[in-house]
């Protein structure tokens, strides 16, 4: 009998059944760990008589994650960042205990300037600044009017805190724990085949520009997940944290790679362009046999990945000869220029390419990677103007409240200004600010209601910890569950944070409905006030600022020390990218005009790092390297000013330093003098552009 039936049998009928079952089956065990560890947290705070256990329940709904590694990197920079937070609001109400107004002064300055540095990292280490800033605010608030009580207040929420993440860590470790590991080693593979699939099925000819956009774009988000992966799975596999630094190296290989490959597609693009049939022609036949290189040979394990290393080595070292045999039938001495231009691109890339492989193949085998004289990191683009809004922002936000509060003696002015403090900061970084404190603060109003709900009908009628979860644990259901759904960002967060916060469990536990209700209104009042805040102090306009970062990126490949140089520019390139994105809707223009940038500026920026590395090396006279370093700055002022007298200046200073440059030295500059002279590419745009204005301030 056929064996296609049985497998027909074996498929399932309907699939998106069954991805629908799997979705659940993953977010109810999320449901019921974030629900276990949240009472378990509050059971041992009340066993321990800590006085908040509420804190202790709060801090467990922040921490926990679907993944065991995302809860411990988490828990570890909450834990960082309420222990300083605890000491700077110990210090301000030592500082002023009698005077209010310089006390609430300084704390706002504090929160503010933890805003701001939040704005300037990226994951967990963000959310520490965050935690450092509100936390000051719970120890030091509650005690205003009683300073002396400000030791006990901050060695308790500590403890809260503390008890909250060490719960968290044990649940989510112990409980049917789910590992970042397999995913980071499936995305890291999965990445891997995609661009070599995509690199040996280029091998034919050109690139059209939209699909090299498309493939930048898929190198960049692939880079930047790897190394969010990474930073986060060091937490919970001791392998992975001793194999950290040659997944970077892996990374900024990676990174090296894909910018050599779109910079030879580019090339023969333009050439193509130009009417150069006979070197494009050439350079494809010296390109073709990378194709073959790439093929996995027949039987071999891991798609091929063992004999692809050793392939690529015979690759490289036939490509001299090869590119010999070809530039030998080329007619005139400019189509042998722009053949060896081509020819050296290709070879740096095959070397690049060749030992992105040969690291994915060691650290595969737990094996040593060689070849790496520098400690390599992957650089973020910080965006110091907007930290800056964010700290203006969150300070007048702070003041606001503050002077409302004395002037008025709002009794739960304090309630409103922690709960500003906390999505003033948590909030800053998120593309829309606004939609996302909208969401949160629908999903804080109806987790409020589900506590009333509870605390009002329920709580009431019931004795001990079994009826307490009895009666809490239907509503409290909904915030997780609606934490994993993606249609749904905030809300559930939301719910769970409005819900448990009021719910405001203590030891022993008090009635008070009007206290209850006047809390409420004033949470509400300070969330809806830290939206407010976003409205009229938006953030700066996203996507242009960062192209101008993006420009700006040569310049810094021009100016900067060259050690760590070229991992910084690939990596600040890609973050740049990245973030820039984020504001722009997939597609539009705005996004191709960033994603044709982000190529330009990493074809020049990193020819310009070649050449200034080149010329580092090598002995050339006084003369012809004042001419080639000049170049290299006519060039890198012409992408951070675009302009026509720019460009024809970086034109005539590329053009002399080819005539005194050596061939090594002058395959790079040729490179450079091609983009510069590319009429279809974002500069010459910028330039025509910029044409009018100039001629309008001409004399």
């Amino acid at each position: 009998m056929s064996a296609v039936p049985a497998l027909d049998a074996a498929a399932p009928r309907k699939p998106w059944l069954a991805d629908f079952l799997a979705g659940e089956r993953r977010a109810w065990l999320f449901v019921l760990k974030s629900v276990l560890a949240i009472y378990l947290g509050g059971w041992l705070a009340m066993w321990l008589q800590l006085e908040q256990p509420a804190t202790t329940m709060i801090t467990v709904s922040i921490v926990m994650h679907p993944h065991s590694g995302m809860v411990l990197a988490k828990s570890f920079y909450r834990a960082l960042g309420t222990l300083a937070g605890s000491l700077v609001g110990l210090g301000m109400m030592a500082l002023f205990p009698q005077q209010r107004e310089l006390f609430l002064l300084s704390l706002s300055l504090w929160v503010a300037l933890c805003a701001g540095g939040a704005m300037l990292y990226r994951n967990f280490m963000a959310y520490g600044f965050v935690l450092a800033g509100y936390t000051a605010a719970i120890v030091a608030l509650p005690a205003v009017s009683n300073p002396l009580n400000v030791f006990d207040s901050a060695v308790m929420r500590v403890s809260e805190v503390l008890l909250g993440i060490a719960v968290s860590a044990l649940v989510s470790e112990l409980v049917l724990p789910e590992r970042l590991r397999p995913m980071l080693r499936r995305n890291a593979r999965a990445h891997f085949g995609e661009f070599v699939a995509f690199v040996r099925g280029s091998t034919a000819g050109s690139i059209p520009r939209e699909a090299m956009e498309d493939a930048q774009l898929a190198s960049v988000r692939a880079a930047v997940q790897l190394e969010d992966l990474r930073a986060s799975v060091i937490f919970e596999d001791p392998e992975i944290r001793l194999r950290s630094r040659r997944m970077r190296l892996l990374n900024q290989r990676y990174m090296a790679a894909a910018t050599s490959f779109h910079s030879l597609h580019h090339l023969i693009n333009r050439m193509q362009r130009g009417g150069s049939d006979a070197v494009v022609q050439a350079l494809i036949a010296l390109y073709r046999p990378l194709g073959v290189a790439l093929t996995p040979a027949p039987g071999q394990p891991d798609d091929g990945l063992d004999s692809l290393a050793p392939q690529l080595l015979a690759c490289a070292q036939a490509l001299p000869a090869r590119a010999a045999a070809l530039r030998a039938g080329l007619a005139d001495a400019a189509a042998a220029t722009e053949f060896d231009t081509g020819a050296a691109l290709l070879a740096r890339f095959v070397d690049e390419l060749h030992a992105f492989v040969a690291t994915e193949v060691a650290l595969r085998a737990g094996a040593a990677v060689h070849g790496s004289v520098e400690r390599v990191h992957f650089s973020r683009g910080n965006d110091l103007a907007g930290a800056g809004l964010a700290v203006l922002r969150t300070f007048l936000t702070m003041a606001a409240l503050s002077a409302f509060w004395l002037a008025s003696g709002w009794a739960f002015g304090s309630s409103a200004m922690l709960l500003a403090t906390i999505f003033s900061g948590l909030m800053g970084a998120s593309p829309n600010p606004i939609g996302a404190v909208t969401r949160t603060l629908y999903g804080y109003a109806a987790g409020m209601i589900g506590a009333a709900v509870v605390v009002f009908g329920l709580l009431p009628g019931s004795d001990g910890f079994v009826m307490l979860v009895a009666a809490t644990l239907p509503l409290l259901l909904i915030g997780p569950y609606l934490s994993t759904r993606d249609t749904l960002p905030g809300v559930g967060a939301g719910y769970t944070l409005g819900f448990v916060y009021i719910l405001a469990l203590k030891n022993p536990m008090v009635y008070d409905p009007e206290h209850f209700f006047n809390d409420a209104i004033a949470q509400l009042a300070g969330l809806a006030l830290s939206g407010a805040a976003f409205m009229l102090l938006p953030g700066l306009a996203g996507w242009q600022r960062r192209l101008r970062q993006l420009r700006r990126l040569v310049w810094l490949a021009a100016t900067a020390p060259l050690e760590g140089l070229s991992w910084r520019f690939e990596s600040l390139g890609r973050d740049l990218l990245l973030q820039a994105v984020t504001h722009t809707r997939p597609g539009s223009a705005e996004s191709r005009t960033l994603l044709a940038w982000s190529l330009a500026v990493q074809e020049s920026g990193r020819a310009v790092i070649e050449l200034r590395q080149d010329l580092a090396a090598g002995e050339l006279p006084p003369a012809a390297r004042a001419t080639c370093g000049a170049a290299v700055q006519a060039v890198a002022q012409l992408y951070r000013w675009p302009g026509t007298a720019r460009r024809e200046a970086a034109d005539r200073a590329v053009d002399a330093a080819i005539a005194v440059a050596p061939p090594a030295v002058r395959n790079h500059l040729y490179q450079l003098r091609s983009a510069l002279r590319d009429d279809e590419s974002p500069l010459a745009a910028a330039v025509r552009a910029a044409a009018p204005r100039e001629n309008a301030h001409a004399p």
